[in-house]
């Protein structure tokens, strides 16, 4: 089958929607199935206001209608509701072209944090982009649930894998001797990282990753180590050098780095909200609660072994064969054979 994916979420950006599909893409392959994307690649760009490391591509539904036509696809999948998403879902909708939507992001909530916007005006527009879809494609059983009472439609579940060769437990120790509590992502308002850099907690508290608020809380929290965005072996190297994982956000959809920290042998510290609460075996692999610091200290406690065999549940192949039976249902009315 021929798979055609428009993200407008791409390299150089590092966040779980890019690997998502990056890893995605990988395994359909490997599955002995054809993928394309549409990415900004190869598009004039302009920077997000507020948030300029994301760059907007400048594309026409013109243009979005013959990448589709040359490459022919079976299924036509729209990661995202920025430019290339809206540009190649007009396209779908003349051509009447059934396809498949997934919700990554919480945009009505960042936009309402960061401009004068209601973030009902917001759902209203997420409601508009994805009910045209013959599908919406979301992560956990809670988000599935929140947004069917906001009134999305023929939504699918659709989970998440980690990359257990790379993440895996080793004898580091990059920042020194415990405890040390790690943050891995964005450092942006939304990411709620002042929280965790706020906690009364014993030894050392890290922060990896780049964003709009980085320089902000650099100087605000001097104690702290900020390392700038990490990749490859350097970033599975830090997670194994943290004793507990702070997973601060309350707006995330999952939070592939959850599984990472676990994969890494870390236990996780998480607010009990959608996302950790759905990957989580709260007191087994992380500790959830309303106190952060509570959930902090009680991570430590936690076994790292079995935070380990926890991960190794999770395949990004799972995510990829999930993927292939959502679109095919969803498309077809009935799931493919895998």
């Amino acid at each position: 089958m021929r798979f055609l994916i428009a993200t407008d979420a791409w390299r150089p950006q590092v966040n779980g929607v890019v690997q998502t599909y990056e890893r995605l893409g990988e395994h359909l392959m490997h599955l002995g199935h054809d993928i394309a994307f549409i990415t900004p690649e190869g598009y004039r760009t302009v920077p997000l206001p507020t948030y300029p490391e994301i760059r907007l591509a400048l594309i026409r539904p013109a243009q979005a209608k013959r990448r589709i036509e040359s490459f022919h696809p079976d299924y036509v999948h729209i990661a995202t509701e920025g430019p290339i998403g809206l540009a190649t879902r007009a396209v779908c909708l003349r051509q009447r072209r059934p396809f498949t939507t997934s919700y990554h992001t919480r945009f009505p909530e960042y936009a309402a944090a960061r401009l004068p916007i209601r973030d009902s005006w917001g759902y209203a527009f997420e409601r508009w982009f994805h009910n045209a879809a013959r599908g919406t494609m979301v992560a956990t059983a809670s988000l599935l649930e929140e947004l069917a009472d906001k009134g999305f439609e023929h939504l699918l579940p659709w989970s998440r894998g980690v990359d257990t060769a790379r993440f895996r437990p080793r004898d580091v120790r990059i920042f020194g001797d415990g405890p040390v509590f790690l943050y891995v992502g964005r450092v942006a308002v939304e990411k709620n990282v002042g929280a965790f850099l706020d906690l009364d907690l014993p030894g050392k508290k890290v922060v990896v990753g780049g964003g709009p608020q980085l320089d902000e809380l650099k100087s605000a929290h001097p104690d702290a180590a900020f390392t700038g965005p990490l990749l490859g072996e350097a970033l599975a190297d830090a997670f194994a050098s943290a004793d507990v994982f702070i997973f601060p956000s309350r707006t995330d959809t999952y939070g592939v780095v959850l599984l990472e920290a676990l994969a890494s042998g870390v236990p996780v510290a998480a607010y009990p909200v959608t996302g950790p609460k759905d990957v989580l075996a709260h007191g087994k692999v992380g500790y959830l609660s309303e106190d952060l610091r509570e959930a902090a200290l009680q991570a430590l406690t936690i076994d790292r072994d079995a935070c380990r065999d926890y991960a190794l549940r999770f395949s990004w192949e799972s995510c990829a064969r999930q993927f292939i039976a959502n679109i095919t249902a969803a498309c077809t009315g009935s799931p493919a054979r895998l």
